[in-house]
C-alpha cells in the first residue's frame, strides 16, 4: 500500500490521480488515518523546522503546540536536541511535558514567562497560531531569519520573516522519512476523531468549534485528515 500527495484539493474525492514521483510505500504500522495527515500537518511542521535551522542545546518557542503543526513542530525539534518552550493552554501543559517541551500558557504576561524560561534568549520560533506571535518574537529579540510563521503571511512581510509551509517540504522523501519515524515510535500522531464521509459536515463543525490537539480525519480508505 502507498501514501502520498496531490497539489489539487481533493480531500473528499472518491478517486485521485496522483504522479507516481508523489507516492511512496506506507510502513505497515502506520495507519489510515494517521498516514492521511503527514502531508498537511507533517509536511507543514518539517517545513518550518527546518527553516529555523535549530541546533543542539538551543532554545525554541513554539505556539499552537497542540494543534497537529505545532505537536509534530515540537517532536521534531526534541529529536534535534533542543530546548522546546511549548506555547499552550493549560490543559495540555501535561501532555506536552510527556513529549519532553516545556509548557507555557498563553493570555496575559506570556512575554514575561517566556522571558523567565529562557533568561539568555529565545534563539527561534515556530508561530502556528498568529494573533501578534511574529511580533512577540521580534520583541523578544529573536533574528527574523530566526523566526518561521506557517499562518500570519501579513507580519511574515512586515518583519521579514520566513513563512515556510507544506509546500517547502512537499516531497515523498519528506513523507517517507515521517512515516518511518511514526512506525518506529519516534513520532506521535494522535487521532481525536475519525468520520465516515457523509458526515463530512459534521468533521468541519467540530475542527471549527475548537483547536484539537490531534488530526480529525474520514474513515475512508486513502483520504487525508482535516
Amino acid at each position: 500500500m502507498r501514501a502520498g500527495f496531490t497539489n489539487r484539493r481533493a480531500a473528499q474525492a472518491d478517486y485521485v490521480a496522483v504522479p507516481a514521483h508523489q507516492v511512496t510505500p506506507k510502513p505497515a504500522a502506520v495507519g489510515w488515518d494517521v498516514a492521511g495527515s503527514l502531508f498537511v500537518a507533517g509536511s507543514t511542521a518539517y517545513a518550518a523546522a527546518r527553516a529555523i535551522e535549530a541546533k543542539p542545546g538551543e532554545i525554541v518557542a513554539v505556539s499552537a503546540t497542540v494543534g497537529g503543526v505545532g505537536s509534530l513542530a515540537v517532536q521534531l525539534l526534541r529529536r534535534q536536541g533542543v530546548r522546546v518552550l511549548a506555547i499552550a493552554g493549560q490543559a495540555n501543559h501535561d501532555w506536552l511535558t510527556s513529549l519532553g517541551a516545556q509548557p507555557l500558557a498563553y493570555g496575559e504576561n506570556l512575554e514575561e514567562r517566556l522571558r523567565a524560561a529562557a533568561p539568555n534568549g529565545v534563539d527561534a520560533f515556530i508561530d502556528a497560531y498568529g494573533d501578534g506571535c511574529v511580533e512577540l518574537a521580534i520583541t523578544l529579540g529573536v533574528a527574523p531569519v530566526r523566526i518561521n510563521t506557517v499562518v500570519d503571511f501579513l507580519a511574515a512581510q512586515r518583519f521579514g520573516t520566513r513563512s515556510d509551509g507544506g509546500m517547502s517540504a512537499a516531497t515523498t522523501d519528506v513523507l517517507a522519512e515521517l512515516a518511518a519515524l511514526i512506525a518506529t515510535g519516534e513520532l506521535t500522531v494522535p487521532i481525536s476523531a475519525t468520520y465516515p464521509i457523509e458526515q463530512v459536515q459534521e468533521a468541519y463543525t467540530a475542527l471549527a468549534g475548537r483547536h484539537p490537539r490531534e488530526p480529525l480525519t474520514f474513515r475512508q480508505e486513502g483520504l487525508g485528515s482535516l
